[in-house]
């Protein structure tokens, strides 16, 4: 069965997007592109919420993307993509789905399909809605080095408590804390 990866950048006070979701404090560097590819190697599927699909799709096509992140841009614009939304009447991006029934409902139908695991960037609440149901196989954290005091957090809304098992961790030299932890079904 495909695992399901959330993988998502927060600050260290837990916010994945700043108050009118602003995300200039993300430190995007050699090394972090490095470990996308890296983390992407066991992956063929990305998942995103409108919102975070917008923003995806509005820079990683550009000339500017695929001159600055040759490696990330080729397979982010390769990789085949999924969107859920419900007020969007279609999805350009190369190699794009649009979904407007239920997210739950399709991931767990996706997640028995053949190929390799399934990759959420970004989009909280579609993450939420995939915890809530206990769908998520893994949760790929990089911290970054900045506090906001407001703004967005990744884990609002979910409804049960949950506990991880700490699977692994690496420290980057620009200050990037990258945590792996997977639910603890102890």
């Amino acid at each position: 069965m495909r695992k399901v990866i959330l993988t998502n950048m927060v600050t260290l006070d837990g916010f994945f997007e700043g108050p009118h979701r602003e995300i200039d404090w993300h430190i995007v560097d050699e090394d972090f592109n490095h470990e996308s590819l890296t983390i992407n190697e066991s992956a063929d599927t990305l998942l995103f919420g409108r919102i975070t699909y917008e923003l995806m799709a509005s820079y990683w096509p550009t000339e500017e993307a695929i001159r600055d992140d040759p490696q990330v841009a080729r397979m982010m614009n390769s990789f085949p993509k999924v969107v859920f939304s419900r007020t969007l009447d279609k999805a350009d991006w190369s190699n794009s789905r649009l979904v407007k029934g239920d997210a739950v409902q399709e991931v767990a139908r996706m997640k028995h399909l053949p190929g390799k695991d399934i990759v959420i960037f970004g989009s909280a609440d579609l993450a939420v809605d995939l915890i809530n149901q206990n769908l998520i196989d893994e949760f790929r954290i990089f911290i970054n080095p900045v506090v906001l005091g407001t703004g967005h957090p990744l884990f609002k809304d979910v409804k049960n408590p949950f506990k991880l098992r700490l699977v692994s961790t690496r420290l980057f030299n620009n200050g990037l804390v990258f945590l792996v932890y997977q639910p603890d079904c102890r």
